[in-house]
């Protein structure tokens, strides 16, 4: 079809590219209540997935604000546990870049604090030291951050599950003025029953355009629990710990950074 995009790899894992297409129709669903934009899927196999070719534009001001309103109104359509797959998946879900994406654990927490300490830090951690970019040291600083966790999260410790995209740095927002009106579009996603800030920690990541105006529209429909500003950092632990295993240099580095400012 002449409006489809196929996203393919050799020898990806197992699931990998049945978990995003689910993935992006679970987002999808939320269009209904006034959720962004999700890139359509058409079908998958293997080792491809169809979507819908999306035809890139410039962000405006007043998309910006739309999305970020938009975006809280996806995350309160909820899902049933933090570490929830998307409907219909049973496999193992996956997060990172296409050459090289690991497993994301998915569970039925039903608190952020044992969701981000279980499912996410100490498993990411332990595959850096499998993979010689982490040490011990690295879980033993980790392990301080958990055990800090209830007095880091404060309130947003209470939160419920939201439904998040769970990669949401800015190369996976593509703008569109392919309906007439600029508009954002989500892809690559790592969907999942997770904290709301995640995302918008992740929008803070690697810069993002008009964030300002995203968060102002974010706020408008459902506002933060205070003290965000100072939890973004816990956010991205897991991202930049990803990015140690993905990676290695630098991020290693800066993972033990954000760390140590948080129990500072």
């Amino acid at each position: 079809m002449e409006n489809t995009y196929r996203k393919q790899r050799a020898f990806a894992p197992k699931g990998f590219f049945e978990c995003e297409g689910r993935g992006l129709q679970w987002l999808g669903q939320a269009e209904e209540q006034g959720g962004p934009r999700v890139v359509k899927v058409f079908d998958w196999g293997d080792g491809w997935l169809d979507i819908e070719r999306v035809s890139s534009s410039s962000p405006t001001a007043k998309a910006a604000h739309d999305f970020g309103a938009a975006l809280a109104r996806m995350h309160d359509t909820g899902a049933q546990y933090f570490g929830t797959a998307p409907e219909g998946y049973t496999g193992t879900c996956y997060f990172g870049p296409l050459q090289d994406p690991v497993p994301m654990d998915s569970g039925t927490w039903t608190d952020p604090i044992s969701y981000l300490a279980e499912g996410r830090l100490r498993p990411m951690v332990q595959m850096g030291i499998n993979r010689g970019e982490l040490t011990q040291s690295d879980m033993a600083l980790t392990n301080e951050v958990i055990d800090a966790l209830p007095e880091l999260l404060g309130e947003a410790a209470h939160d419920k599950p939201a439904r998040v995209h769970g990669d949401l740095w800015s190369g996976n927002v593509m703008w569109t003025a392919d309906q007439g009106q600029t508009q954002a579009v989500l892809i690559d996603p790592a969907a999942h029953g997770g904290h709301r800030e995640e995302d918008l920690a992740m929008l803070h990541l690697f810069g993002m355009q008009y964030l300002d105006e995203i968060m102002d529209g974010y706020q408008s429909v459902h506002p933060l629990k205070r003290g965000f500003d100072g939890r973004i950092t816990l956010w991205q632990l897991y991202p930049i710990a990803g990015h140690c295993v993905f990676f290695g240099g630098g991020y290693v580095s800066e993972y033990r950074a954000m760390c140590r400012s948080l129990l500072g």
